[in-house]
């Protein structure tokens, strides 16, 4: 990956996020999410997340909220151009460390079944499948796919409750 910087999304992105989100989501006919959404995933509690920008501007960004010891992944976006660089990568480490930094034990995510590049990714990380939704997710002509639930543990051990 050529120069690029990790840092926190916030209230000043919001339309740069709809953007990402609308490139990496809407080929896919996934519903893609506005800048009033994420402005209230921004606005609610335990919500965080980073952008990251390179030289040609903003390369994708990642979205994560953490209640009491669970974290979940809300969504991880990358431009096109960006995709096979390692901004994927880079954007899961800092959802990971800002999970764990805010003292969450696992992390969770769904993927579409039907999304290699993002489950070679999430594999290659050390996410395991714990849970399946069928056709969750509506794609373009009414296809449906199904969602898989992963896991990733951030902590050796997780506190009670977790």
């Amino acid at each position: 990956m050529s120069r690029a910087a990790l840092r926190a999304l916030d209230a000043l992105d919001l339309d740069v996020a709809a953007e990402l989100h609308g490139l990496a989501f809407e080929p896919f006919g996934e519903r893609t999410w506005t800048r009033q959404e994420f402005a209230e995933l921004l606005a609610s509690h335990g919500a965080r997340g980073a952008l990251l920008d390179g030289d040609g501007g903003a390369m994708g960004f990642a979205l994560w909220r953490v209640t009491l010891d669970e974290a979940e992944l809300l969504t991880i976006a990358v431009h096109p151009a960006a995709r096979r660089r390692g901004a994927g990568r880079a954007l899961l480490e800092a959802a990971i460390a800002g999970a764990r930094e805010a003292g969450a034990g696992v992390l969770l995510l769904e993927v579409g079944e039907d999304n290699p590049a993002a489950r070679a990714l999430y594999d290659s990380t050390g996410f395991s499948t714990v849970g399946r939704r069928p056709a969750y997710y509506r794609r373009k002509d009414n296809a449906r796919a199904d969602a898989l639930v992963m896991r990733f543990v951030l902590a050796s051990e997780v506190r009670p409750g977790g």
